[in-house]
């Protein structure tokens, strides 16, 4: 015989009224007025306490009109004062009922649009009216973070479809490579398919270690120390000048001793894809780039090229950004360098700037923090 267990019984949820910020404004501005009238009332039966407690006449002895004792008079007080509070207490209620709604209405607003945030809606703005206060200062800081939430989701959604096509190409050139080999093996030439498949398998991999660099850059805080920025950039272009001689394009330094606060690891890369971009963004032969470092930390590398629209470069540090040239030639960037540069130079506090040749090419200027005495 099969038992069923048994459900536990959910906890009944005590229901309790809510009591909102209008409703408590309300009591509130109530609950000072009785209490504004109630010492005004005991002031009031205070003094009338100094009445004498004998039978007052009227200074007119023919004026026989009678004369209200000190009791009655007492009486009298504390009865209108009753009557006084409690129409006071009716006021408080139905005007602070009003004022509240009319002081509380702009945070109605505020929290329309966090609803509407909340639903992944990020394209509306408050842009709340009215005299400057704390309800405008919270709707201009709310406006600046849905920008900002707006900006950054765009920029996500764009990254991850730009990194979700550059991780398919090298994988779809592949499989068709393969195939066609798979298809046709006595006509292949195993050697240029095996040279074919490995560059665009490194090319592959080069994409996921850069993509794996930006999250770790901004997962964790860079460990500073004193890095000799000359000796990393004679290190970089030590590497740089085999590509740089292949591409035909003259690769000069400029080196000064220069001492910053910074992790070697990265600023050798960060010089590295800069000294990468100077020569693959340049000119098809007979380009020149210039790698300069000079004291307080200012990394500069100018290289000729194309002509590069003013407009154009500050979108050339978002991800998967390349040049006209290189969109043409698969093997010649994955567009993640300048990307990694901005990231390194914002992990080290530094600033990056990047301003079009006016005869063609790029000017890249890093500025870092000299090391702290």
């Amino acid at each position: 015989m099969s038992t069923t267990p048994a459900v536990p019984a959910e906890p009944l949820m005590s229901w309790r009224p809510r009591l909102t910020v209008r409703l408590r404004l309300t009591l509130s501005y109530a609950l000072l007025l009785v209490l504004a009238g109630g010492v005004i009332g005991i002031i009031i039966y205070a003094v009338m306490r100094f009445v004498p407690n004998y039978p007052l006449t009227a200074a007119n002895p023919r004026d026989q009109t009678p004369v209200a004792t000190r009791g009655e008079i007492l009486d009298t007080v504390v009865k209108l004062t009753l009557y006084a509070l409690a129409l006071l207490a009716a006021i408080g209620m139905g005007a602070g009922w009003i004022i509240a709604g009319r002081m509380l209405r702009p945070l109605q607003e505020i929290t329309s649009a966090a609803r509407l945030a909340a639903n992944g809606s990020l394209d509306h703005r408050i842009r709340l009216g009215g005299p400057r206060d704390e309800f405008t200062d919270l709707s201009d800081t709310f406006d600046e973070m849905l920008e900002r939430l707006e900006r950054a989701f765009t920029q996500y959604r764009r990254f991850a479809a730009n990194a979700s096509h550059e991780l398919r190409t090298p994988h779809a050139v592949m499989k068709t490579m393969l195939e066609v080999a798979i298809a046709d093996p006595d006509h292949q030439d195993v050697r240029e398919l095996a040279r074919r498949l490995h560059e665009t398998n490194q090319r592959g991999i080069d994409i996921v270690e850069a993509l794996l660099a930006l999250a770790a850059l901004g997962n964790r805080k860079v460990e500073l120390e004193p890095v000799n920025l000359a000796s990393v950039a004679r290190q970089a272009v030590a590497e740089l000048q085999p590509e740089a001689v292949a591409a035909g394009v003259t690769l000069t330094t400029a080196i000064e001793g220069s001492i910053v606060d910074g992790n070697e690891t990265l600023l050798h890369q960060l010089i590295v894809n800069l000294g990468q971009n100077a020569i693959r963004h340049n000119l098809p032969a007979g380009g020149t780039a210039l790698l300069t470092v000079q004291s307080g930390g200012r990394l500069t590398v100018v290289n000729t090229g194309e002509v590069i629209d003013p407009a154009k470069v500050t979108t050339l540090t978002e991800p998967f950004t390349r040049g006209a040239r290189l969109a043409k030639h698969s093997g010649g960037g994955h567009g993640l360098g300048l990307t990694l540069v901005a990231a390194i130079t914002t992990a080290h506090g530094g600033t990056l700037d990047l301003a079009a040749q006016p005869t063609g090419g790029l000017k890249a200027s890093v500025h870092l923090h000299p090391l702290r005495s």
